[in-house]
């Protein structure tokens, strides 16, 4: 059978029930808030909380260690650490009050006496206090009271006044009698940090800054409701500490057993850890709404500041990135070496922000180009990499993920992605529209914003697009034509030579190697029938890393056709014709009334089918272009329109076979990266558990 435990005595049980009588905080509210009659001193109560807490904690580890041991050390940790304090005027000012409350502590708690009474008239003597002040001073009062109780029993073996006093007194021999002491100490000790949880807590709720948080906002009110009981509570465990540690007098050399009042204080202790749970939950609150106060007012401050004119960019580089100098924010990615934000002084910057997703294949593009404007001198541009983390997640493996990503870059980047500041992230997502896709934001030596997205002219036009200003954007758009020197240009120089010979250049992509094996060998046998200088090159799928790749293995054994041999090559060609595409896009333009924009539209949707396509060049003015069926039937059909290839020329006769052979009946989907909307940010893959990518995808269907 189970053991049970024992029944407490009916006088015990009565003693029990009037200790936890109004237990119902609603019904003493108004006993409490009747004492309260502040007269608005003000009272520094740090000081005194400091010594307070000196004294409560070695006074607790005394009970737990050797006496004369810990007293020496206590009498040095006190001597050192209370004289910083000695000088303040307000102990003086206080010394009375403490002194009146502590001998209401000993009267009342000697005898027994009731503790709701008891904690009543403390409350009663500092009704003109603050609600922090009064149960810092009553722990002051405990402490006066628990710290002399210490001294004289610790030091009574030793000390010859401190051996008169225990006599007289007839407290414990603490030696002696520390087993059997143990509970009750244990009881006090556990109740005595828990009050000092309440007061620290109180006293935070106090200091809170008003100009960010009022008694009347929500997460302040609630607290403020809740701190008079919190303060009752407090206090009436000061009184059963006390009533505990007067209850050692007088029992020098008797046995000493766990008592009702061991019970009492755990309760206790209880109690008051859930109050202090509570007070704790509404101080996290404060402090949230203090610091999205603190972040949204920095957040128009950034605003305002990018309002403004500059001498230089320091005052916009400080907002954005570190305020302070010390330590150096910033690290030289070539050389580890920390850096001031002066570095950047009156220098256009670029501020590359991105995630720890951000890939190789954009960091290897932009090394190159940073190491090229270097190399040039006329290109004057720093570039600072700004990595924007969840600070909720960010551990050991996210150090790693940026740390990896440093060893990658030549330029400056921030030296650890905490000392971004959450306004600083808000501006970047809400203003600048950051969201996952990497972003460059170009800055001019005043700080003022030249483009708050310059990735798409520098995938474009590399370093041409220098100083990367909306005006020099349309300049640039203003000399351009659709060619193939346009979508391959900077890729690869072997496609701009064959060009300029005068070859007929056939670009191919998609991933169907049925497809692929049938269209190349058609190809190859229509340019040997006809005699024609052709040079066919595979550009692949965007998005597709992993199995392109695998396309790259598979051409280097089966030998289709040229094909650019690193993945890198392949991402960029995908990556600069969506560049076009949404620059043109900004730039207001449309399908109807900019030629280079629809044929950009056409290309990307190609790729968003499950077949091939092929784009047919020569020179800068002539191209063709087809689905890969389609593609495929006019080369199988070479004999039908072979003899107008005399009359017009190749790629003539190919464009016009082209047409004839295109239906109204077709289905096109262009599908673009994602970076907003309503669906969730992320979403992982259900069979590799990695990061899958949101897109949009527009389609168009014909029946």
């Amino acid at each position: 059978m189970a053991s049970m435990k024992p029944r407490l005595p009916a006088q015990k049980r009565e003693r029990r029930d009037r200790l936890f009588a109004t237990s119902d905080d609603t019904a003493v509210m108004k006993q409490i808030q009747a004492t309260h009659a502040p007269d608005g001193r003000e009272v520094d109560v740090r000081p005194v909380i400091h010594i307070v807490e000196e004294i409560l904690i070695h006074s607790i580890a005394g009970s737990i260690e050797d006496g004369d041991l810990h007293g020496k050390r206590l009498e040095a940790d006190m001597m050192e650490k209370a004289a910083a304090f000695a000088e303040f005027d307000m102990l003086d000012s206080l010394a009375f009050v403490v002194h009146k409350i502590s001998c209401e502590l000993i009267c009342k708690c000697s005898g027994g006496g009731d503790a709701h009474a008891t904690t009543m008239v403390i409350l009663n003597i500092l009704s003109s206090y603050p609600w922090h002040a009064k149960v810092v001073l009553t722990l002051a009062a405990f402490a006066v009271n628990f710290g002399e109780f210490w001294l004289v029993s610790q030091q009574s073996a030793a000390n010859t006044l401190a051996k008169s006093v225990s006599l007289l007194k007839q407290l414990p021999d603490l030696a002696e009698n520390l087993t059997s002491l143990r509970p009750q100490f244990d009881a006090v000790n556990k109740l005595v940090k828990a009050t000092l949880d309440v007061t620290r807590c109180i006293i935070e709720f106090k200091e809170l800054p008003t100009n960010y948080i009022s008694e009347d906002t929500p997460p302040m009110s609630v607290a403020s409701a809740h701190i008079p009981i919190a303060a009752y509570w407090t206090i009436r465990s000061i009184v059963a500490c006390s009533t505990q540690i007067a209850s050692f007098i007088g029992v020098r050399n008797e046995f000493i057993s766990p008592t009702t009042e061991s019970w009492e204080l755990s309760s206790l202790a209880y109690k008051v850890s859930s109050i202090y749970e509570h007070l704790r939950n509404q101080l996290e609150l404060c402090h949230q709404y203090i610091n999205d106060k603190i972040h949204i007012e920095a957040f128009h401050n950034l605003v305002d500041l990018f309002k403004m004119i500059h001498v230089d960019n320091m005052k916009i580089l400080k907002a954005l990135i570190y305020a302070k100098d010390d330590p150096p924010p910033l690290i030289d990615c070539s050389n580890r070496a920390r850096v001031s934000l002066d570095v950047l002084r009156r220098k256009h910057v670029l501020l590359l922000i991105s995630d720890l997703d951000l890939s190789q294949e954009e960091i290897i593009i932009l090394d190159n180009l940073y190491k090229d404007a270097k190399a040039r001198g006329d290109t004057h541009y720093e570039m600072v990499w700004i990595p924007v983390v969840n600070r909720a997640t960010w551990n050991d493996l996210s150090k790693k993920k940026f740390e990896h990503l440093l060893s990658s870059m030549a330029w400056y980047s921030v030296h650890d992605p905490m000392i971004i500041e959450p306004a600083a992230i808000k501006y970047i997502k809400e203003v600048w529209n950051f969201s996952k896709k990497a972003i460059v934001v170009a800055l001019d030596p005043q700080g003022r914003l030249s483009s708050s997205n310059a990735i798409h002219m520098i995938w474009i036009w590399g370093n041409l697009a220098f100083p990367f200003t909306h005006e020099k954007e349309e300049s640039l758009w203003k000399s351009e034509i659709w060619s193939l020197e346009l979508l391959v240009d900077g890729i690869d120089p072997s496609v701009l030579e064959w060009m300029a010979e005068g070859k007929i250049i056939c670009l191919y992509g998609g991933e169907d190697l049925e497809w692929i094996q049938t269209f190349t060998a058609a190809v190859f046998t229509v340019a040997k029938a006809a005699n024609l200088p052709l040079e066919m090159v595979y550009v692949g799928k965007s998005n597709a890393k992993e199995r392109m790749q695998r396309m790259i293995t598979t051409f280097s054994t089966r030998k289709f056709s040229y094909f650019w041999p690193n993945v890198t090559s392949i991402w960029f060609f995908w990556a600069r014709l969506e560049s076009m595409l949404y620059s043109k896009l900004q730039h207001g333009k449309s399908v109807e009334d900019d030629p280079i924009l629809s044929e950009v539209m056409t290309v990307l949707s190609f790729d968003g089918s499950d077949k091939g396509w092929a784009i047919f060049s020569k020179g800068t003015a002539e191209m063709a272009r087809a689905k890969g069926d389609t593609a495929l039937t006019c080369f199988r059909d070479f004999e039908t329109w072979k003899e107008s290839i005399e009359r017009v020329g190749f790629l003539p006769a190919l464009k016009i076979y082209l047409e004839q052979l295109h239906t109204p009946h077709h289905c096109n989907r262009l599908i673009l990266p994602g970076t907003a909307g309503g669906i969730p940010e992320r979403v992982v893959c259900a069979e590799c558990g990695r990061q899958m990518e949101k897109y949009f995808m527009y389609r168009c269907c014909v029946e």
